[in-house]
């Protein structure tokens, strides 16, 4: 934990004005509008004086970059394996915040990702870590594997000095990305980001981002993972953030064979199913594409005729990866008029249409 002022320094307001100017947010456009919001603790209670920013582990006991060889398996992100953080970290922050009241008679509020607060510039104000070249927080004893919340007072507490940044020479975060999401160190373009690909982004993923994808079709823990302060870190103690079976590599077979309404009860508090099924069965059909198991076709063809053309377009490309030409022009629907799935078997084998 640490303390900072509930006022962030003019620097660290101007980054997140430069990431929506350049519309790197993409489809967030709640970015962009709470903005000015964002900027200032303040601006959410005026009476805010301190904010006490607490981090929680959730590191791996894996290194989530062997999870990439999994090609037939659903590659869920390591802080989605488990219960959703804001569930645990909120009650939590609830139990210390009430006890900080009752001590001191001050007012709290306690925020998990719920409030428009900068909270990676925050915990860095607060000596918690620095906010490396990936954009994310990083912290001398538990590497990128941090959660953070944050219980604001209207008490004045003396604030931690402010972490420096360590990440020297090293560029390993920015090279290994797959979509070079990384315009230049600290900066991150949103819209090749693969976790806001699988999890904000509501549209059709772009081709050049498709084979890029992998396995991965919950977010992505690349940049995290190969960071070097990671040798610091420790698996998580908390056994709320253990994986799941629904979410530890589970089967693509598996996961396109679930209805909606089985896909909801699958993930039931678990952040996966905030994404929604389309999304998700989005990624999946990526994923199946990518995986190079012909086996999976006859599910994926089942999503063909799917009454959403996302998922109906992104069975095409699929398909075309795993099956031949041949067998692709038998499955074609004669019927098919929406623009998006028709670019989708022109772009499989042009020349044969």
């Amino acid at each position: 934990m640490g303390v900072t002022d509930a006022q962030l320094t003019d620097a660290r307001a101007g980054a997140l004005d430069e990431f929506v100017e350049a519309g790197y947010h993409g489809e967030m456009g709640w970015m962009a509008q709470t903005s000015e919001r964002r900027k200032n603790p303040r601006t959410l209670w005026a009476d805010a004086q301190s904010v006490i920013m607490l981090g929680c582990n959730y590191g791996p006991d894996h290194n989530p970059l062997d999870s990439l060889k999994q090609r037939a398996s659903g590659n869920v992100s390591v802080y989605a394996r488990g219960r959703d953080y804001h569930d645990v970290l909120k009650g939590r922050l609830k139990q210390i915040a009430s006890r900080l009241a009752a001590r001191t008679g001050w007012q709290v509020k306690v925020f998990v990702d719920t409030a428009p607060l900068m909270e990676k510039p925050l915990a860095a104000a607060a000596g918690i870590g620095w906010q490396g070249k990936h954009t994310n927080l990083v912290s001398r004893d538990y590497g990128s594997w941090l959660f953070l919340g944050a219980i604001v007072t209207d008490g004045r507490l003396v604030a931690d000095t402010p972490s420096t940044d360590s990440c020297g020479s090293c560029t390993a975060c920015l090279d290994i990305c797959p979509t070079k999401a990384f315009p230049a160190p600290y900066k991150l373009d949103a819209r090749r980001c693969i976790s806001y690909l699988t999890i904000e982004f509501s549209g059709h993923i772009p081709r050049d981002f498709r084979h890029s994808m992998g396995n991965r079709i919950f977010g992505c823990d690349d940049c995290l993972a190969v960071c070097p302060w990671n040798k610091f870190a420790a698996a998580s103690a908390e056994l709320k953030f253990a994986s799941r079976t629904e979410t530890d590599m589970p089967s693509l077979s598996w996961l396109l064979s679930l209805d909606e309404p089985a896909f909801r009860t699958a993930f039931a508090g678990s952040p996966v199913r905030r994404t929604g099924y389309i999304k998700m069965m989005r990624n999946c059909l990526i994923a199946a594409g990518n995986s190079g198991d012909k086996d999976l076709a006859g599910t994926v063809s089942g999503f063909l005729t799917h009454s959403d053309a996302r998922l109906r377009a992104m069975a095409v490309w699929a398909l075309g990866a795993l099956l031949p030409a041949e067998q692709l022009l038998a499955l074609r629907s004669e019927t098919e008029t929406d623009d998006d799935v028709v670019a989708e078997w022109e772009a499989v084998f042009p020349a044969a249409l």
